[in-house]
């Protein structure tokens, strides 16, 4: 570790979380401790905080109150994890129905968040203090893992735009300080993907985090090109938000000369779990319970296929129990190999993001199109088909809070500028988005060759 990320590491950002009222540092401390406890130990563990979770909601939250009344639960009688299994499942559909009375009556810093809309369905919420802390503390942890720190540097190629309000540059002022440099992964021409790779030369990075078919995609165009960038003196490249294909893997770790650390989670259910460098996903056991169910919503048994449903431990003011996914997984007993007692995913089959063509030939990330879906009210659902590169089809399942006239002309206006001003967008109303013949669901499908 240089005297610069040890100072960033231990002095820098411990004061950005403090100012931010986050307990993160004490948080990863107590984690780096709990993760080398055994697997009984950490169940042990986890009922602890399950009961002082759900005692506190029943307390707090008026829908969990109201609930845990109707089918006389009562927390303090909680004796096995099993017991979670009481409670009804929940999803997208309850939280969009009761959002506010999932807010705890005494929530800290609670603010307002959505999901990326992977599934076709954003997704509005509210994230308090203590579950940004958790977050952040369990996702510094697994960095770690890699010999690596806050405060090395660092390239995150994401499919955000850079927006410079007060806040953003307050963000940008920060992640100078702790060099992390952000590329944006919108579009992904040859001609912006060359100076991206000119970026991550000139920087020399000691990781990269992003999406995989990001940078996949840019190690691919490298090595078309017969750019070399296993000489840089990356020692690890951090993947999420998309299911990690094997293909993808070996074509970041060849042209990168690092190894790939895949991470399943999102913003609404946590930071799920995460690859140590014997190649497990661990679960972060500490602030979440992973369920398996099937189509009936029974509880699978390790090694057998089904959705993953969590329960978020550190969600008191505005709580995730059994909450369902709509990922695909398995889980398993065995233990990995590093000694860690965290427990494993054997397999996660997340949802994938594809990428469009403008018709100029640009590529793009499908989340160039999401983005102005998932803001837009009254929308429960869509698909985005890229028939050509003359016609794209947009698919959408509205409510009552949809707008048909100013919201109309704001789709129109976003998809012609991203594809091409002379692209035929049809918008088209169902009552229901029919599934692949997989029975798996892709939010964006494109029929154009790379």
């Amino acid at each position: 570790m240089s005297v610069y990320t040890k100072f960033v590491s231990t002095v820098i950002f411990p004061l950005h979380e403090r100012f931010k009222n986050h307990e993160s540092v004490r948080l990863r401390k107590e984690m780096e401790q709990t993760q080398w406890l055994s697997p009984k130990e950490l169940k042990e563990l986890q009922l602890q905080k399950l009961k002082a979770f759900l005692t506190d909601v029943e307390q707090h939250v008026p829908y969990y109150r109201q609930l845990f009344e109707q089918l006389d639960f009562k927390p303090n009688q909680i004796n096995s994890l099993a017991d979670l299994r009481k409670l009804p499942l929940t999803g997208k559909p309850q939280i969009r129905q009761y959002a506010e009375q999932f807010k705890a009556d005494n929530a800290v810093g609670l603010s307002r968040f959505n999901t990326g809309g992977s599934s076709g369905e954003p997704l509005i919420f509210y994230i308090g203090t203590q579950r940004v802390s958790h977050d952040v503390a369990a996702k510094w942890r697994a960095t770690r893992w890699w010999e690596v720190d806050i405060g090395d540097p660092e390239i995150v190629i994401w499919g955000s735009p850079i927006e410079l309000g007060t806040q953003d540059k307050i963000k940008l002022i920060r992640d100078k300080f702790l060099r992390t440099y952000l590329i944006p992964a919108f579009e992904m021409s040859a001609q912006k993907v060359d100076g991206f790779i000119r970026q991550i030369q000139a920087m020399r990075p000691k990781m990269l985090f992003g999406y995989p078919s990001a940078l996949s995609h840019i190690a691919a165009h490298a090595e078309k090109n017969g750019t070399i960038l296993n000489n840089l003196g990356i020692k690890v490249a951090f993947v999420t938000s998309e299911r990690l294909y094997d293909y993808q893997r070996e074509k970041i770790e060849t042209v990168f000369g690092c190894p790939v650390a895949n991470g399943y989670g999102g913003r609404d259910a946590g930071f799920i779990a995460h690859q140590c460098p014997s190649g497990s996903m661990h679960i972060t056991a500490e602030d979440i319970i992973v369920e398996i169910i099937d189509k009936e919503d029974q509880v699978l048994p390790p090694e057998e296929e089904g959705e993953i449903v969590i329960t978020h431990l550190a969600t008191r003011d505005f709580p995730f129990i059994r909450y369902r996914t709509g990922d695909v997984g398995v889980l398993t007993d065995a233990q990995c190999s590093c000694g860690r007692g965290l427990p494993l995913l054997k397999e996660i089959q997340g949802r994938t993001t594809d990428f469009i063509v403008a018709q100029d030939g640009t590529v793009l990330h499908g989340l160039a199109l999401i983005y102005v879906l998932r803001d837009l009210p009254g929308i429960e659902s869509f698909k985005i088909i890229q028939h050509n590169l003359a016609e794209t089809q947009l698919q959408i399942v509205r409510n009552a809070d949809y707008n048909q006239e100013t919201s109309e002309p704001l789709i129109q206006d976003v998809f012609k500028k991203r594809l091409g001003k002379d692209v035929k967008i049809d918008i088209e109303y169902l009552a229901e988005i029919p599934k692949e013949q997989s029975g798996k669901f892709r939010y964006v499908v494109s029929h154009i060759k790379s």
